[in-house]
């Protein structure tokens, strides 16, 4: 499976580069897996097309405000340290800019010595293992010293670091939004909750893969890098229960996905637990749990372009997102959206 299979032509001024002030109303692409055929609508009608007796599962992780701009101490040079994951002892693994400034033993100075970084270990090129120190609480250092880690294809300055949350996020731990939930206003999700439709949360810390590209031609030789995932006891138990029911899965976003099939088992049931996730899903993949999905659209050649071709067919995806471009939807973080399903009507 050639990487370029994957490729698609995005005209640059369709990468959206603000988010729009109604989160709600932004564009909804209606796919169906099976025909190809498409609908357009607006994300709120989302409502119509969802079931009672249906569950949508959101992915409540929160966006820690994780790039660091600092310099080296000795030579004031300026270096961006992006953290991906936390281990113990204050220790991080990041993501550094540029890496060859930090070899082991740099000391990376931020907010005028409010906050030490200690180059310990060199993971792979640009990685690097930080160890912190400074006098407070480091989350509070953090929210002072630190800015919210768009993607690189965003140059313009985020207004608000509110936009770049889901309403829903609880728990901190990502180094970027899971950007399918964006569209969620509280409002919508009360409609939701209100036509019968269950609303299961779960828990996918986005990290290093997010930013990762696949740099390599053959797609089976890409590895994926780790995330932290939670499925509460509760929320596993509504997903079930959904299944058993008849009702249809619905996951909000690749992360939600992800975490469903990698903590679903081979019959199908989701068991509860935490653990760490490298699932890569790529066509051919036979989804254990996942019915339909609610997602952005993606990069060319990533792999989350990859797990939408394995949900609907490589040419569907690609016919789709062929016509987002004629129809001059908006791309990427802050774009537009895609229900994906089997038979997807409106009530």
């Amino acid at each position: 499976m050639d990487v370029k299979d994957f490729y698609y032509d995005l005209p640059e001024e369709l990468i959206a580069q603000d988010p729009l002030e109604d989160r709600s109303s932004s564009r909804l692409l209606v796919l169906n897996k099976d025909t190809g055929e498409i609908q357009h609508k607006v994300f709120r009608d989302i409502l119509s097309y969802l079931r009672k007796g249906d569950c949508l599962v959101i992915n409540d992780t929160k966006v820690i405000p994780a790039r660091l701009i600092g310099s080296k101490e000795g030579t004031d040079a300026k270096i961006e340290v992006l953290l991906l994951k936390r281990r113990e002892n204050d220790i991080w693994e990041t993501l550094v800019k540029p890496g060859k400034k930090a070899k082991i033993g740099t000391v990376i100075n931020f907010g005028e010595g409010l906050l030490k970084g200690t180059v310990v270990d060199v993971v792979e090129e640009g990685n690097r293992l930080i160890q912190f120190s400074y006098k407070g609480i480091f989350e509070e250092i953090l929210d002072e010293l630190g800015q919210m880690p768009l993607p690189p294809y965003i140059t313009h300055q985020l207004q608000d670091k509110k936009r770049y949350q889901t309403v829903y996020a609880k728990h901190e731990g990502s180094a970027a939004a899971p950007t399918a939930g964006l569209h969620f206003t509280n409002e919508l999700l009360g409609k939701i909750a209100e036509k019968g439709i269950e609303i299961a949360h779960v828990t996918l810390h986005v990290g290093l893969g997010t930013f990762r590209p696949v740099k390599v031609d053959n797609v089976l030789e890409h590895h994926m890098h780790s995330e932290f995932y939670i499925v509460e006891e509760e929320e596993a138990r509504k997903i079930n229960d959904t299944k058993k029911k008849g009702g249809r899965v619905i996951c909000v976003g690749t992360t939600s996905c992800r975490t469903l099939e990698s903590a679903a088992g081979e019959d199908g049931i989701l068991k509860a637990g935490s653990g760490w996730t490298d699932i890569f899903i790529y066509p051919g993949y036979r989804f254990k749990i996942l019915d339909c999905l609610i997602t952005n659209f993606h990069l060319p050649e990533s792999t989350l372009v990859m797990l939408v071709s394995a949900l609907a067919g490589r040419e569907h995806v690609l016919k789709a997102y062929e016509e987002a471009i004629k129809e001059r939807y908006r791309f990427f973080s802050f774009g537009d959206a895609m229900f994906i399903a089997s038979k997807p009507e409106q009530d």
